[in-house]
């Protein structure tokens, strides 16, 4: 299995970090590497405009507003939905806060949240209502039983939140089930999509969800950009918490009127170079192909469970190998201190060039029920292929060998 798109496209993976002539990039759950296209058009931002949007007449100006709303017609068109139903946030958690904060809920109100969220998916909430996680994270079987009781366990909800795919365990949600569930007592549903938007096509209408959030740095994007989607009556319904340049229409002395969603929502200025970037990360996604991006999803995450077992290696999410994962892996060693766990995610680095993440991946209740302490997390993309994975092993391997990866 040989990566998708080149490695010369990726600069890091082209003799870009110094000392390290052949990197194994294994964190891209985290953040993705960004394709030279990408790189080129933040340039030609600051190199042909580096002007603000939506702010005077000015040729410039124009130029710079004319590209940013072309990126949100970019996203409407990757999601199927109208471009004026696209809020351009500043990330997931952003978006989900635009949300959770917007709201009209009260503190009495109930919000569920999967056992297996980001902690960005469950803060916002917990910190304005009654918030119930839900489910166990590791048995999809389990978790959807355990929904279903909450749903009716009290007041009906007002919203359940969900992971489209856990940055833990890599398992894809088969959403349709939990959606038709929160119908029935009338609860919003949010989708966290940050895992999901970077490996295949979504379509959150036909879905049935109500908003669904992702950034554009998992995706070959920029940081400093993400996405809000939602109807226009669920956009129109949120009290914006920002106020300010962007927002409003008219000010007097008497007060001032809102502007049309989904500029309403998006204060201040925006990073408007990571416009240009994303609008191009989505063209390298289009060309690359959605439906190829899912298929090299699918054997990355195969090879990577294969390397795993034959190791006999503990992972988040093996209770059910049949469920459909990402290229994302949690590995732990029960007892590994959050220390250890550091050095050996660094001495991965230093030594052997491989790149991963250590830690509890923002979802620390989650990893402690089912790791009893942080984990190490290998995550692909569409520039690893079966080399990258298997020189991670290999370099496991010899660590084991050292007494550190044991």
């Amino acid at each position: 299995m040989k990566p998708l798109c080149p490695r010369t496209d990726f600069p890091p993976l082209d003799g870009g970090v110094p000392h390290v002539p052949d990197l194994v990039y294994l964190d891209s759950a985290a953040t993705s590497l960004t394709p030279r296209p990408v790189i080129d058009a933040v340039r030609s931002y600051y190199e042909t405009s580096s002007a603000n949007i939506h702010r005077g007449k000015h040729m410039l100006s124009d130029l710079a507003s004319e590209a940013y709303e072309e990126c949100r017609f970019a996203v409407a068109d990757f999601l199927r939905v109208r471009h004026s139903e696209v809020v351009l946030t500043r990330n997931t958690t952003h978006g989900l806060n635009i949300l959770a904060n917007g709201l009209p809920l009260t503190p009495e109100d109930r919000v569920l949240v999967a056992a297996d969220n980001h902690h960005s998916a469950l803060l916002p909430w917990q910190r304005r209502c009654v918030t119930e996680r839900i489910g166990t994270g590791d048995d999809p079987q389990a978790s959807y039983a355990a929904y279903r009781a909450a749903l009716t366990a009290g007041p009906p909800p007002r919203a359940v939140v969900l992971s489209h795919c856990s940055n833990v365990t890599g398992i894809y949600l088969d959403v349709a089930p939990w959606v038709a569930a929160a119908r029935e007592v009338g609860a919003l549903v949010i989708l966290d999509a940050a895992q999901t938007a970077p490996h295949r096509e979504l379509d959150p209408v036909g879905l049935g969800v109500d908003a669904v959030v992702f950034s554009a740095h998992k995706m070959l994007g920029p940081t400093g950009i993400g996405v809000l989607w939602a109807g226009t009556e669920l956009l129109e319904s949120l009290t914006p918490t920002e106020i300010g340049g962007g927002t409003v229409d008219w000010v007097d002395d008497d007060g001032f009127r809102w502007r049309a969603v989904p500029h309403r929502l998006e204060a201040g200025t925006p990073d408007v170079a990571a416009a240009y970037g994303f609008t191009a990360a989505l063209q390298y996604l289009r060309r690359t192909g959605m439906r190829r991006i899912r298929e090299h999803d699918h054997e990355v995450a195969g090879l990577m469970v294969d390397e795993a077992r034959k190791r006999d290696l503990s992972f988040l999410g093996d209770r059910n190998s049949s469920a459909e994962r990402a290229a994302t892996l949690s590995l732990f060693w029960p007892g590994m201190s959050g220390a250890r766990m550091d050095v050996l995610a660094r001495a991965l680095s230093d030594s052997y060039g491989v790149m991963c993440r250590s830690g509890y991946l923002c979802s620390q209740p989650l990893v402690t029920r089912h790791a009893e302490g942080p984990v190490l997390r290998l995550s692909g993309y569409v520039y690893t292929g079966a080399d990258d994975v298997t020189r991670a092993f290999a370099a496991l391997d010899e660590l084991a060998a050292a007494g550190m990866a044991s």
